[in-house]
């Protein structure tokens, strides 16, 4: 079998320009989703379960799209017909965000914008895997990384900017979005689907018939006529419902807090999908899609396995900084919780400088990081930078001043591109060609399980033992970077 040839430094950079773009669409996102919810009356523990709609949506949305793409072959290729399609919805829901009347209607444009990014964002990770060898897919998810943290940059500043630069409002009448805000995602959407139409226009995909014949390349065809092995679902599908089953009655004898109910739904309903995959099993009829992805799901490689642990506590941690960095540094140390006040306004402004900061960080850090893998492995050295990013998360409640809190973001940024570039580079070496989107599809599954635990217990957690300060949320972040870090030295990379 051939090899694929090595690509040029700008076939590399053309195929992941995108990731600028969609990385605004993230950045706006992350930096002032829980700002929007609270301008339009949401309280500060409601905030996760606003959010919750969106990993929802990805846990569906991902999987689905990473087994369509790897199926896809038409006039604009494999995965960029997705990239336009994503980029297009996510360019919308940019431009709508920001002018979201009612609170709910805010939820649900964030439902809208999170799956059509990850429509586009999905078939990038597997591109790299399509394109370049197994010596350059490192390099391609370090450009993703760099790209990721360019684009972040400007697209977390941005409100910061409208003011300070151009003398935008970042102030407004109760319950309206700031100006400064408003005109951050009109810029930013713009950018999105500019960068991913460049990546549209100058990149080139292998047909299937050219990837048949790579080395590591099995035909899908000659895979479907394999036979599958038994799963016993039933006995993962009682132990959910026994499990989902005794929190919801919890949940309803003792009258526990309403989050804890989208932990039990979760757990009943990964119950009622073992059901219909055991039933689909029963019944020989295994070719469809959905039995396909749940079988892959249960018959992850060993390496995809060991990572899954590393991004589960990684994810939370992120989730947990996200939701929670701008009533933290607005409460703590701006004082004020006063969505109105120019001291809350002039803290969320700080954060969008601070999220800039460590996407900064992060640019500078996927040069660096491959030197790092170089001398001391791809474990070790995610392992170090989660751990840079723990005492970055730890910190905040540490440092006082407001104004140096953009030295923990040095180790948030390590922390950030790591988490981006070295567990799909730990993994990829590991999959089958023909499944690479799906399985990255899957793999995702364990940033999108965090995020809902994370909505379901957070708040929670924050306000029977730390008297709902949401500073300490920093603090939970910190320690589950720690328990990542630890997790990832027993990764075996031997094949990555």
């Amino acid at each position: 079998m051939q090899q694929k040839p090595n690509l040029s430094f700008w076939q590399i950079w053309n195929m992941c320009f995108g990731f600028l773009g969609i990385q605004f669409g993230f950045a706006l996102q992350n930096g002032n989703v829980s700002r929007i919810f609270q301008t339009l009356g949401a309280s500060v523990d409601d905030i996760p379960i606003l959010w919750v709609a969106a990993p929802l949506t990805d846990l569906i949305v991902q999987p689905i799209i990473g087994y369509w793409s790897d199926k896809t072959w038409g006039r604009l290729g494999r995965r960029r017909p997705f990239f336009l399609y994503g980029a297009i919805l996510t360019t919308l829901a940019l431009f709508i965000m920001p002018n979201s009347p009612t609170l709910w209607i805010a939820a649900g444009v964030l439902w809208i914008m999170d799956a059509s990014i990850n429509v586009t964002m999905e078939p990038f990770r597997a591109l790299v895997g399509d394109n370049l060898n197994e010596k350059q897919r490192a390099t391609g998810y370090s450009m993703q990384s760099f790209f990721i943290g360019v684009g972040a940059i400007v697209a977390s500043a941005l409100p910061w900017m409208m003011t300070n630069w151009f003398g935008v409002s970042n102030t407004a009448e109760n319950g309206q979005i700031p100006e400064s805000v408003k005109y951050a995602f009109y810029f930013g959407g713009a950018i999105l689907f500019l960068a991913v139409m460049w990546t549209i226009v100058k990149t080139k995909e292998y047909s299937p018939e050219q990837l048949a014949k790579f080395d590591g390349h099995v035909d899908s065809k000659d895979e479907a006529q394999k036979p599958l092995k038994t799963i016993n679902f039933a006995k993962g599908a009682l132990i959910f419902l026994v499990l989902g089953g005794g929190l919801l009655a919890s949940v309803f004898v003792l009258e526990l807090e309403k989050e804890l109910y989208l932990l039990s739904a979760l757990l009943l309903s990964f119950a009622v999908v073992q059901l219909l995959a055991g039933f689909l099993q029963n019944q020989q009829r295994v070719s469809g899609g959905f039995y396909q992805v749940i079988y892959d799901v249960f018959s992850m490689p060993t390496t995809m396995r060991q990572l899954a642990v590393v991004q589960f506590f990684s994810w939370f941690a992120l989730f947990a900084m996200w939701i929670y960095t701008t009533s933290a540094v607005t409460s703590f140390h701006y004082g004020s919780s006063d969505v109105t006040s120019k001291a809350y306004n002039d803290g969320a402004d700080w954060v969008g400088v601070l999220f800039a900061a460590y996407n900064g960080f992060a640019a500078l850090a996927a040069i660096i990081i491959p030197l790092m893998v170089k001398r001391i492995g791809l474990a070790k050295a995610h392992c170090v930078n989660l751990l840079l990013g723990a005492g970055a998360l730890i910190s905040f409640i540490l440092i006082p001043q407001p104004q140096l809190l953009w030295l923990p973001m040095i180790g948030v940024g390590f922390a950030w591109a790591s988490i981006l570039s070295l567990p799909y580079a730990m993994l990829s070496n590991s999959l089958p060609s023909h499944k690479m989107g799906v399985f990255m599809g899957i793999f995702n599954f364990f940033i999108v399980i965090p995020q809902l635990l994370a909505a379901s217990i957070l708040g929670l957690i924050l306000r029977h033992l730390f008297e709902n300060q949401p500073i300490y949320a920093l603090v939970i972040g910190g320690v589950s970077f720690i328990f990542a870090a630890v997790s990832v030295l027993r990764v075996n990379t031997t094949s990555a």
